[in-house]
């Protein structure tokens, strides 16, 4: 990484390959990425390559609520453009099926 202060086309490349990692993440009951369930609410990629995700579980009883931020937080570190990451967890809004992209819907058989 350079030191100079990164281009917004240089944070964009960083956003598109912390989403393309998150669809490398699944939520271990149901075969579809956590990408595409719509369990992530949004990503931000800051000046200095600290990456925070806001997301969500299907429930807050999720049998996976204290395993799958820690994950998704060590894949996205993994990235050489990443300097670290930070999940947060919100259930406001509440997750639904209607916030899955149309292929989750599909593969689930919601469509």
């Amino acid at each position: 990484m350079s030191t100079t202060a990164p281009t917004d086309a240089e944070l964009q490349q960083v956003g598109e390959d912390v989403v393309d990692m998150l669809r490398s993440v699944y939520d271990p009951e149901i075969p579809v990425n956590i990408y595409e369930l719509g369990l992530v609410y949004d990503v931000q990629v800051s000046t200095d390559y600290h990456v925070h995700i806001l997301m969500t579980l299907t429930s807050p009883n999720c049998p996976v609520a204290e395993s799958l931020p820690e994950e998704v937080k060590q894949r996205v570190g993994t990235l050489d453009t990443v300097k670290d990451a930070e999940v947060e967890i919100t259930f406001d809004p509440p997750w639904d099926k209607e916030m899955m992209s149309e292929e989750a819907k599909l593969e689930l058989g919601f469509l």
